[in-house]
């Protein structure tokens, strides 16, 4: 089973009249999202199932990058993958999604640090890469172990 985790593209900055979950993307955003889209496309033209953090940032992202895909896939939107989210958490949630359906491949989209936090988490060698914006880590994922094994983590400057 594929997991693909993914942070947001660029984003505006952080402003005191805007709360975070509102920061939309930029135009680099954008782009850093099309071309991971492209990507992605290229190397699991379908996905089974994807999970969105409910920040605007994120939904866009996913959006931009589901665009590219072969057909639509079961899409939910949760708060378990904002940036203060738990990836203990999240990798119960996932086990247990896992052992109801026969899914092959799930993207999340999310933030730093929980993209770090997550990857370590969810992986035999508990690293915890720094993803830049728009970046996709893959892991190779076995639900009998519960555990997989990161496979990739590629940005868009690594594609340009």
């Amino acid at each position: 089973m594929r997991l693909f985790i993914m942070r947001h593209g660029q984003a505006e900055a952080e402003s005191i009249d805007k709360p975070d979950a509102q920061r939309v993307l930029t135009e680099q955003g954008k782009l850093e999202a099309k071309v991971m889209g492209s990507w992605l496309a290229k190397h699991q033209p379908a996905l089974d199932f994807v999970i969105a953090s409910p920040y605007i940032r994120a939904q866009q992202t996913a959006d931009i990058v589901l665009n590219q895909q072969q057909g639509v896939p079961s899409r939910e939107t949760s708060s378990l993958i904002t940036p203060s989210g738990n990836a203990s958490n999240v990798h119960d949630y996932l086990d247990g999604l896992l052992a109801i359906e026969k899914w092959q491949s799930i993207a999340l989209f999310s933030h730093m640090p929980i993209v770090s936090y997550l990857t370590a988490e969810l992986t035999d060698g508990n690293n915890t890469p720094i993803f830049q914006t728009a970046a996709i880590a893959v892991i190779d994922y076995d639900m009998k172990k519960m555990k997989g094994q990161l496979l990739e983590l590629i940005a868009p400057n690594d594609l340009c």
